[in-house]
């Protein structure tokens, strides 16, 4: 049987553990990606210089098509160009882009994410 003290504080933790909870679920939604400023931000930062018109026709063949691909995909491929190859799980190696997204934050990283999804592309999922 537990004591009323001991009650108390699993209550007390239980109670700390549910507002974590909806604390982080809260986070996750504050931000809505705006496609708006993610074309804002492409434009600043001159996409288009290597990933073509539209983001969907590079200048060379080594650049990648981005329109229309998955914003989550995009997300992530611009964080790990921020976090940089100090850890190898994580990081890409692109001098470049490493330069480019380094002033980002993760919400220009979303808006950029959404905007580049928004977008009418030539990527062909493998059936």
């Amino acid at each position: 049987m537990k004591t009323p003290q001991q009650a108390l504080h699993t209550v007390f933790k239980t109670a700390c553990a549910a507002a974590a909870v909806f604390g982080l679920a809260a986070a996750n939604l504050a931000h809505a990606a705006d496609a708006d400023n993610g074309k804002v931000l492409a434009d600043a930062h001159n996409c288009a210089a290597c990933h073509g018109v539209n983001l969907n026709k590079p200048v060379s063949p080594e650049y990648p098509r981005l329109a229309g691909q998955h914003a989550d995909y995009i997300y992530w491929a611009l964080r790990q160009y921020q976090m940089g190859n100090g850890n190898p799980h994580f990081g890409r190696n692109n001098a470049i882009m490493q330069a480019q997204v380094q002033s980002l934050s993760q919400s220009d990283m979303k808006d950029l994410a959404a905007y580049i999804e928004s977008l009418n592309g030539d990527l062909v999922e493998k059936k």
